[in-house]
């Protein structure tokens, strides 16, 4: 996984934006964003801000809003770039610029998604195919844009005690799981494509865990999944704890992980369906040959007639 592009994370495409070096935990940089800078907010204005689930999560509840208001206000629907997979990013106002930002700073910053935090300190994971139980490389970069004069500022600190200021520690986290699941999409390609149900599953779950949860407990689910008792107790009250949940039904529904087990009766159900379904083709595949043969001996015996005429 590479957090570099614009569209996921909110960084410049443009390599010349990056500097040309590998940092780690301990490398140091100097940076400050403050009101007294000369640019300040100036990256607030004309980027695409990516949300995911815990940024939406985090948001709506700061924000005293269900997911659904928060949604329809504040987000236009997307692609994640490179891939099939529905989201959302925030709904620019009318001059291109973040609704929640106003001259003297950010209005939501104790909750700001986390494309506001890593900047300007970016991080790369390179994950072999996005293959499940398969470790990845992580290192960092530095995003350096003509008009940010942050860079400018004596302040130096260590990527770890940037990240740390910034509360990005939490950020990665909570959204590992989601992002793994992002480039394990992105490795296939487009050669295979999501159904429009996995669209509309990927899309619900990630971005309203309102309707998650009832999904979950007002339909067919129960009797599909496994769920220990104490996994239901904690979804049903804890969102942090539902918002990891989805991340494991997502991996199974999508990408058939063993992250949640199906029950054994579904298996049977589902196996005598298939059965029932490949014997009927058959017998179809046998109706239809015997009607080709057919009509192939009624037009062999006419051109027999039409021969003795």
């Amino acid at each position: 996984m590479t957090d570099t592009d614009k569209n996921l994370f909110g960084y410049d495409k443009n390599p010349t934006n990056i500097l040309p070096q590998k940092y780690t935990l301990d490398s140091k940089i100097k940076f400050r964003c403050h009101p007294g800078v000369s640019c300040f907010t100036a990256c607030c204005g004309n980027i695409d801000i990516i949300l995911t689930p815990f940024d939406i999560l985090r948001l709506r509840k700061y924000l005293n809003l269900p997911a659904s208001e928060f949604l329809l206000r504040f987000t236009t629907p997307i692609y994640i770039e490179k891939t099939d997979m529905p989201g959302v990013k925030i709904h620019l106002d009318e001059n291109g610029r973040c609704p929640f930002v106003t001259d003297e700073g950010c209005t939501i910053y104790p909750e700001r998604p986390s494309a506001c935090r890593y900047y300007p300190v970016g991080m790369a994971n390179f994950h072999e195919g996005g293959e499940e139980g398969v470790e990845s490389e992580r290192f960092f970069f530095l995003v350096k844009e003509a008009h940010c004069k942050g860079h400018e500022e004596d302040k130096e600190w260590t990527i770890r005690e940037w990240r740390a200021d910034q509360g990005v520690d939490l950020c990665d986290e909570m959204n590992k799981e989601w992002l793994e699941l992002v480039m394990r999409r992105k490795s296939f390609g487009f050669q295979a494509t999501l159904s429009e149900q996995a669209k509309k599953i990927f899309f619900m779950v990630s971005t309203d865990l309102d309707k998650f949860k009832e999904f979950i407990f007002n339909s067919s689910f129960l009797d599909t999944y496994e769920i220990e008792q104490a996994t239901l107790d904690a979804i049903k009250e804890d969102d942090i704890a539902l918002l990891k949940f989805s991340f494991k039904y997502l991996a199974s529904s999508l990408f058939g992980t063993n992250d949640l087990k199906i029950r054994e009766e579904k298996i049977k159900a589902k196996s005598a369906e298939m059965k029932e379904k490949r014997v009927e083709k058959e017998k179809e595949a046998i109706r239809t040959f015997e009607e080709l043969k057919a009509e192939r001996d009624r037009l062999q015996e006419k051109l027999e007639k039409q021969k003795k005429q």
